[in-house]
């Protein structure tokens, strides 16, 4: 199995061909949608202050955790 070189290879190498990385782009995907939508609120509420702030945390989490699968491909594919 051919590891791709570049980052952006990879990555659709790892959407194609991981479900979790997948998975993890998707959900990243739809908190993205959101964040987007609250942002079009010109006087949010403070529970949309809030769903802003914990939806900007999760997004950062999801990508650490996309971060360390590309890693992790990186690494396997260095070590053989």
């Amino acid at each position: 199995m051919s590891i791709p070189a570049s980052e952006a290879a990879l990555r659709d190498y790892l959407i194609a061909n991981d479900d979790q990385y997948r998975e993890l782009v998707d959900e990243h995907h739809k908190y993205d949608e959101r964040l987007h939508q609250l942002a079009s609120i010109h006087f949010p509420s403070e529970d949309e202050q809030l769903e802003e702030i914990v939806l900007k945390k999760k997004k950062l989490l999801l990508k650490d955790q996309m971060e360390a699968i590309v890693t992790k491909y990186k690494t396997s594919s260095t070590s053989h």
